[in-house]
């Protein structure tokens, strides 16, 4: 980058007029002041330069230890190894500076935000950032302005960021279609909810869209020893004694969320006392305080355990045990949404259409679960727990899923019968057959509907239980 040099220009005498420091003595129309912004604002197009103020550094070392301990380069970022890791094919694209349109999808704390920002760090372009909450149409005209002036001038691209880009209605979103398609700018958008859902598809269309998965309790551990020794950044000037419980329970309880985790590690190290050897010692009381969890005798294989006790007592009719086990779970800190997705599913596992209500009464038990929260949540969530306990049982539906599955997996590679094929375009080899409109035979009428491979396969089997029984 070309150092900015300070000019400075002598006072000059001139009759009837006394020139300041950024007036013209040569020529009296020329305007030195407004020259020289031009040229510093030029400038900052071209190397997206950001004029920090005299606070900036204080600013900087008073921010939460989440963002202190953002990893800037690609050999530091934690987890997401299925989409950067060696070799795949979006590492592959930032090293080369080749990466075009993405959207960013996945739980809070995984790592969105931070990638964007190390592929800004690692690409030779401008970067820009916006949060869909507080920015409109207006902002991102701006942005788009500044950086079709900058590939003007410079040839650098623009790489714009949009937090929470799910936030943007369709006007919004709209407004930097054109921009995208033009290469003016190349856009990053950050999102917790499903693009393909909350978003237009008109800019979904025009990304790739790349998900995020929660980070692993192993991952966000190491990366707390990580904060505790990191003298630049992190605690490293702070003697602190993180436990290995406490650490495991602080990464266990954060649900794949690192910020979560920093930050409960920060208000541990910043509010614990010192003893007497001048060590703050973390440890498993303090770090359930710092969560706000309670920390039961829950480590990660009782988990599984007792998550396995409340399946197979849905599954065996027993509501007292399920309600038990999930109050377990719940009292231990873990997410009740699990809870409501595992009764959801065992609701077609273990019923199925024995009682197909069971399955209405989940998903609007995790409906009300996540507009409500806890504790009122529980209340439909148990609810719901006692209707699939009660439900009669059939596994008819989870064998068919099966089986049907297990059969496309070994496709044969039979055609679509004659008479079931789109009759919209012309077939080379038609044998006549004529299909056969089931209301015009009263609503169902018998004919092959499966290749001839699989014509008599049957893959849901009903059972004698519930309304089954009369299938």
């Amino acid at each position: 980058m070309p150092r900015l040099t300070a000019i400075r220009i002598r006072q000059r005498a001139i009759p009837q007029r006394r020139l300041g420091i950024f007036d013209g003595f040569l020529m009296p129309d020329f305007n030195l002041k407004e020259s020289i912004q031009t040229i510093v604002y030029s400038m900052s197009l071209c190397y997206n330069i950001k004029m920090d103020n005299l606070f900036t550094a204080a600013a900087k070392t008073r921010a939460p230890l989440a963002d202190r301990m953002r990893p800037a380069t690609l050999d530091d970022f934690v987890g997401q190894s299925h989409i950067i890791g060696e070799g795949m094919v979006l590492r592959r694209a930032v090293l080369a500076d080749k990466l075009g349109s993405c959207i960013f999808y996945g739980p809070p704390g995984c790592g969105k935000t931070t990638l964007a920002h190390i592929i800004a760090a690692n690409t030779n372009s401008a970067f820009e950032k916006l949060n869909a909450v507080s920015s409109g149409v207006a902002d991102a005209k701006r942005v788009i302005d500044e950086a079709r002036k900058r590939l003007e001038i410079s040839g650098k691209r623009t790489y714009l960021l949009l937090d929470e880009c799910h936030r943007w209605n369709k006007a919004q979103s709209d407004c930097v279609l054109s921009a995208i398609e033009e290469g003016v700018i190349v856009f990053i958008g950050s999102t917790t909810e499903n693009p393909n859902v909350s978003m237009t598809k008109a800019i979904v269309s025009r990304c790739r869209v790349f998900e995020f998965k929660p980070l692993t309790t192993a991952e966000i551990s190491a990366f707390l020893y990580k904060a505790v020794k990191n003298t630049d950044r992190g605690l490293g000037r702070m003697s602190i004694n993180l436990l290995p419980d406490a650490a495991d329970l602080i990464a266990f309880t954060s649900g794949g969320d690192m910020r979560s985790a920093l930050n409960a590690l920060e208000l541990a190290a910043l509010t614990t006392p010192p003893d007497k050897t001048g060590v703050i010692v973390i440890d498993k009381g303090t770090a359930a305080e710092s969560m706000q969890k309670k920390a039961l005798s829950v480590d990660e294989s009782l988990y599984y355990d007792i998550l396995s006790a409340f399946c197979k007592s849905l599954r065996g009719s027993d509501e007292n045990a399920a309600l038990y086990w999930a109050s377990r779970l719940i009292e231990a800190g873990v997410d009740p949404m699990l809870i409501a997705r595992r009764l959801i599913a065992h609701a077609s596992e273990d019923v199925g259409m024995a009682d197909s209500n069971a399955s209405i009464m989940a998903v609007n038990a995790m409906l009300a679960l996540e507009r409500t929260g806890l504790p009122e949540g529980r209340l439909p969530l148990f609810h719901a727990i006692i209707y699939v306990c009660r439900a009669p049982k059939s596994n008819a539906v989870v064998n068919a899923l099966g089986a049907a599955v297990s059969d496309a997996r070994e496709d044969s590679g039979d055609n679509v019968p004659h008479h079931l094929r789109d009759r919209s375009y012309g077939h080379p080899i038609d044998d006549g057959s004529v299909y056969k409109y089931p209301h015009d035979y009263g609503g169902t009428v018998q004919q092959q509907y499966l290749p001839d491979s699989r014509k008599n396969r049957k893959y849901y089997v009903p059972s004698k239980n519930g309304r089954e029984k009369d299938f």
